[in-house]
């Protein structure tokens, strides 16, 4: 739990990184495929610490930490991204025993397919109930928070994260991925806003999103490595 007084709390610096405060436990994930279906398999876990920052420009030679490198690299974080809400931006597709939402910021991570089908074809098939919980896991497993699926009453079915930040790794692509963020963590900008505070997002940590902060899959044309 964070210190009395500290809330968890990322904050953008302009053209800098991100300054994650209220002791917010960091961990790497690996992208797997496992048996037909695509996984989150357990990587690397960080020592615990109140506030540490993370890179943003995809240039630190000390990943995921900043080491400076976005001056000496003139890095341009301008923050492009849409402050309309999810709902605003998001289409709605309707199935029989499902719906599903879609805003269209899609990190690639490719957790929407199961063996079964993708999320959106197993919403049309949702009468069927294997496949109507098969849909949800599709739109829940989605790092982006791209994906929400809303139940026959229109609630939204959400997995229920503590808050906590992942490091993305994906070996089949032979990239390094984005910072998923879990469990309604506020994300400031640099001119002291605040972004729709959501369950799941996946923040830019290459530097190459047109899409900034949040990441638009741009880690995988980069072929972003993080080699620490």
């Amino acid at each position: 739990m964070p210190r009395e007084g500290k809330e968890r709390k990322i904050k953008i610096v302009k053209d800098g990184p991100y300054v994650v405060s209220g002791n917010v436990p960091l961990e790497e994930k690996i992208i797997s495929l496992e048996g037909g279906n695509y996984e989150y398999r357990q990587g690397r876990k960080y020592p615990e610490a109140e506030r540490y920052t993370l890179c943003r420009c995809g240039r630190s030679k000390t990943p995921p930490c900043c080491d400076g490198s976005h001056v000496k690299e003139g890095f341009d974080g301008t923050e492009t991204a849409s402050r309309d809400s999810y709902a605003e931006r998001a289409t709605l597709q309707e199935g029989p025993h499902l719906s599903l939402m879609d805003d269209g910021r899609c990190a690639s991570a490719r957790l929407c397919f199961r063996e079964k089908g993708d999320a959106w074809d197993l919403t049309d098939r949702s009468d069927d109930p294997e496949l109507r919980e098969e849909a949800i896991k599709a739109a829940c497993d989605c790092p982006a928070g791209r994906l929400v699926a809303l139940d026959e009453n229109g609630r939204a079915i959400e997995p229920v994260f503590e808050p906590s930040i992942e490091i993305l790794q994906d070996p089949e692509k032979g990239v390094s991925g984005p910072l998923y963020v879990k469990g309604h963590i506020p994300v400031e900008s640099a001119d002291g806003g605040t972004y729709e505070v959501r369950n799941r997002i996946t923040l830019c940590r290459c530097g190459e999103s047109a899409n900034k902060p949040f990441c638009d899959a741009a880690h995988i044309r980069a072929r972003y490595r993080d080699e620490e």
